[in-house]
């Protein structure tokens, strides 16, 4: 029998090569990660497999499963752990090998395999792991299934099988790369900046965007796992700063980043300005709710109010749905609701029936975004950008927090501030208009200025949000408001960035 999973081992000993460890803390909202070899260790991968395998069989699931890895120097080996411990439960694994999570999900469609377990750690920094996981196409899982797993994986609850097998699919890549090309190119001739960040996007996004017409200018996109130049994520400024220089320099129209793993697009306009990505959304719900009045769009707690004010939203009868932060809440939320898309502020991006499947695609929502320029020939990216209406928003910023303290620092938070609201208090000198708390609290103040708090689902962080469609200053203003209230905790350490 598999041993228990331990909850503490220190590498290179005896113990840690005789013992699965896996830290509890790995197991999120909405998927897993954990810091490789000192969180988790291949046999605590290959319990990890086990207990997959076995709630896939609690599930009633039909037992075959896509997996995929990213391109970091140890997530193949993480796989192949991986897929040991599902073969040990009696699961039939479909390999696709190097590829994007999308892709990963694509092949759910494709090969008609209900479940996905795709290694990646995402953007996170090197030494990072995970697994994006589900059972159901297109959704992935969420807490109910993610707490089950838990339980299963920590108590050594497995359930073997025979009949588990194994099957790699060749040259699965050509088949992803032509079923986003199977259209006809772009009328305009788009000159498109593509930055992957040396990310695994590098393997793919150039051949994808130049067979649909892009005159494409690559910028760091050969695969490189020591992440040479930033971190491939989309909603750091580096990135976004690095960008916005290559598009001033060659004149792009547009500049579009891609994150570790593929499923998150970001946007620099044609005069080298970074567009966060609930501006995107706001764009691209107005072009798409002109072809289809009516649609209904969901979109995180962190994202902008234009949501549920723009005039253009408004007239094309446009309902906004304002749901948790999460890649997997805001994918079910999209699919329950028959919504035709869903947006993430952090740029998970969700076309549903009939502009795509369900899941969230990085290259799917930049040919989104090139067929939104493609409609409208005689605009710039920063004319539809300048077409909205203005608001100061800021970038997501995330304070250190512990994992095993953030959750209760959050609910503190939440109390003080309805009971700010219940008491009649002001917030910035002003009445408090309105408190959501589907996810951490957002409140918002009788000019619209709102600020927001929650716990990050994937690392030791808080996460902080503000925006006024007023002034910077009131922005400003909110945001050494929301700052105090998170200051009176010590546990919470140094923002990432800041204003």
């Amino acid at each position: 029998m598999f041993p228990k999973p331990e909850p503490m081992l220190v590498s290179n000993t005896y113990a840690y090569e005789q013992a699965p460890l896996v830290k509890a803390t790995g197991f999120r909202e909405y998927d897993a990660r954990w810091l490789f070899e000192k969180e988790i260790n291949l046999m605590g991968v290959q319990a990890l497999g086990l207990g997959l395998g076995t709630l896939l069989h609690d599930m009633g699931v039909k037992p075959e499963i896509v997996t995929g890895h990213d391109y970091r120097s140890y997530s193949s080996s993480i796989k192949y752990a991986l897929i040991a411990g599902l073969m040990a439960a009696g699961v039939k694994v479909h390999d696709i090998g190097l590829a994007l999570t999308p892709m990963a999900y694509f092949a759910q469609f494709d090969l008609d395999v209900p479940a996905v377990a795709m290694v990646t750690a995402s953007h996170n920094d090197n030494g990072w792991t995970g697994v994006k996981m589900g059972a159901h196409r297109p959704v992935t899982f969420g807490p109910d299934e993610m707490g089950r797993l838990k339980e299963i994986v920590l108590s050594g609850s497995y359930r073997y099988g025979s009949g588990g097998s194994y099957r790699f699919v060749a040259d699965f890549p050509a088949r992803y790369i032509a079923d986003l090309t199977n259209r006809s190119p772009f009328r305009r001739k788009l000159k498109v900046v593509a930055a992957c960040g040396n990310g695994t996007a590098g393997a793919f996004v150039p051949s994808v965007l130049s067979k649909l017409g892009c005159d494409l200018v690559p910028l760091d996109t050969d695969p490189d796992f020591t992440f040479p130049n930033y971190n491939p994520n989309p909603e750091d400024m580096e990135m976004l700063h690095t960008m916005a220089a290559r598009v001033r320099e060659t004149g792009a129209d547009v500049g579009l980043g891609f994150d570790g793993d593929g499923d998150r697009c970001g946007v620099v306009d044609n005069h080298g300005e970074e567009i966060f990505a609930d501006k995107i959304g706001v764009m691209l719900a107005r072009d798409l709710s002109k072809l289809h009045p009516g649609a209904t769009f969901v979109v995180d707690v962190k994202s902008t109010g234009l949501f549920a004010t723009d005039p253009v939203l408004m007239q094309n009868s446009v309902k906004a749905d304002y749901w948790k932060t999460g890649h997997s809440y805001i994918k079910r939320r999209v699919t329950d609701l028959k919504a035709l898309a869903g947006f993430e502020k952090s740029g998970h991006f969700f076309f549903n029936t009939p502009v795509g499947r369900g899941y969230d695609d990085g290259l799917v929502t930049a040919i989104h975004i090139l067929d939104m320029l493609d409609r409208n020939p005689g605009k710039s990216m920063a004319d539809l950008y300048k077409d909205l209406p203005k608001t100061w928003g800021s970038p997501t910023m995330s304070p250190y927090c512990p994992d095993e303290e953030k959750y209760r620092v959050v609910d503190e938070v939440v109390g003080q501030i309805k009971g700010m609201q219940e008491k009649g208090a002001t917030l910035i000198g002003q009445p408090i208009r309105d408190v959501v708390t589907v996810n951490g609290v957002r409140v918002t103040v009788a000019d619209g200025t709102w600020g927001l708090v929650r716990a990050s689902s994937n690392k030791p962080e808080l996460v902080v949000v503000v925006e006024s469609p007023v002034s910077e200053e009131r922005m400003r203003e909110m945001f050494g408001a929301i700052d105090k209230i998170v200051r009176e905790h010590p546990e919470v350490g140094a923002y990432n960035q800041t204003l």
